[in-house]
């Protein structure tokens, strides 16, 4: 494939990926006008998020394989169709059901696209300095999109109504899906067989069903109540019958044999523990200039920005020389390490804070941090990985990121709500029992993004950082 041709195919694959993470944010900034306009009450209106994740979650290790054995970029181009169907769904919903189950499909669609696309980038790309490139690319996307969502969001919701932000998926899916078919290259399936482990696949995609539909439901219902117990139960013992049904097929979804690489176990440990801590950085340091600060959606969006430009700067080159002049290693510590003093910078954030002294350097540090520790981590769990598992392995990681910043986001969430009703219940200021429990998630927060820079110094062995692996020989 000519070499232009390829950064065409990056760009296209990076679109597309950036209208899924795009919807994770612009949505949250839509959520109040949604709640009015369609009468959902306050526990309902998660649903709008959680159907979302509930089904992005669930299908993320099932989609990998399936792009793996079915050819990647059919399934890509699958994916965005369906996401694209059920944002127009979205878009022109009048009921909350309708408005529930289009964003489930959505998630769908999000899942199929996010766990194909990493792979066909690492197929497109053997060679080490190209592929640390491309993978810059990747990450900003990925991680700044967010952002991005909050400033669209905010401008969409300011300007026309909420419909809109779902509306604007429709043409872009549109020219993604052309553009794909001219540009992006038909992967022949480097699998021998055919055989999807259909047990595999339902255990596994259920446990996961489950487990996030416990998580999500944990803070209304309490994390001790019988519901959450079963659930979380429940996800467990499939999860275990998912590892006896891999020992004994014989062409498993996922070959344990994957965990017995070092990195991949290492990496997707750290992704869940990273992915918790910027989840929680995200929608709590949002919260926090939303009600503590009182700022508008628009504000917020623009407050994100230096963070952004920062990552945006590292993905878009500097991470790529980073990683090929000191390794995979340094710059994933150094980076979770500086997201980790972002996060206790911000414990401290007062109620009549300013954005200059209070909020500006945690997001400087935070743009840092990410910029400099997301594209090495995803490296690091491709690292060992042979090509015909390229998106499985990608599967996991996304997957484990998933998990992480859905976990994350409910422990801290609910350790943030019991320290403010503990507050309020012996007569404290709301503002201020409110701020305080922010205090403690980001405390919090920040021993997740410390525990991580840990996990990677302790156990990733890279030896020479090759990002361009041999396909084993079958």
């Amino acid at each position: 494939m000519r070499n232009n041709n390829r950064w065409w195919a990056l760009f296209i694959l990076c679109f597309g990926v950036l209208m899924i993470v795009l919807d994770t944010t612009i949505v949250n900034i839509a959520l109040p006008s949604i709640k009015t306009d369609l009468g959902f009450s306050e526990s309902s209106l998660v649903w709008v998020l959680n159907a979302y994740l509930l089904t992005f979650g669930g299908f993320l290790l099932l989609s990998g394989r399936l792009g793996d054995l079915f050819g990647q970029r059919k399934l890509f181009m699958i994916g965005i169709v369906i996401f694209t169907l059920a944002s127009l769904a979205c878009g022109i919903a009048n009921s909350q059901a309708l408005l529930v189950v289009a964003r489930a499909v959505q998630g769908l669609g999000g899942a199929v696209v996010t766990a194909v696309a990493l792979s066909l980038i690492i197929n497109l790309f053997p060679e080490p300095a190209e592929r640390a490139k491309a993978m810059g690319v990747y990450s900003f996307v990925a991680a700044a999109g967010g952002s991005v969502g909050l400033l669209l969001g905010g401008l969409l919701t300011n300007a026309y109504d909420w419909h809109w932000n779902f509306l604007v998926n429709i043409p872009v899916g549109i020219v993604v899906v052309v553009l794909s078919w001219k540009f992006v290259p038909a992967t022949r399936s480097l699998v021998e067989h055919r055989h999807l482990d259909i047990w595999g696949a339902i255990t596994v995609t259920t446990a996961l069903l489950l487990a996030v539909y416990a998580i999500v439901g944990g803070n209304q219902v309490g994390w001790g109540s019988v519901q959450t117990l079963v659930l979380l139960g429940s996800a467990l013992a499939l999860l275990g019958l998912f590892v006896w049904i891999e020992t004994k097929v014989r062409v498993p979804l996922v070959p344990l044999s994957l965990f017995k690489l070092r990195n991949v176990l290492t990496a997707n440990t750290m992704a869940v523990f990273w992915a918790a801590a910027m989840f929680a950085w995200f929608f709590l340091s949002a919260l926090y200039l939303q009600l503590v600060l009182q700022y508008n959606p628009l504000q917020v969006g623009l407050a994100f920005l230096p963070g952004n430009v920062i990552m945006a700067m590292f993905s878009l080159g500097l991470s790529a020389k980073i990683v090929t002049r000191f390794g995979i290693l340094k710059p994933l510590g150094v980076g979770l390490s500086l997201a980790a003093i972002a996060l206790l910078y911000l414990s401290r954030a007062p109620i009549d804070g300013t954005y200059v002294i209070d909020v500006l350097p945690s997001m400087v540090l935070l743009g840092l941090g990410a910029g400099m520790a997301f594209n090495p981590m995803l490296l690091a769990a491709m690292n060992d990985v042979p090509l015909d598992e390229s998106g499985l392995s990608s599967g996991l990681v996304n997957t484990s990121f998933m998990m992480g910043g859905a976990l994350g986001l409910a422990v801290l969430a609910s350790l943030a709500t019991a320290k403010t009703s503990a507050l309020l219940a012996i007569g404290t200021e709301p503002v201020v029992a409110l701020n305080s429990g922010y205090h403690t998630a980001f405390m919090v927060g920040a021993a997740f993004a410390a525990g991580a820079a840990a996990l990677g110094f302790l156990f990733i062995r890279v030896k020479n950082f090759n990002a361009g692996h041999t396909p084993h020989s079958h």
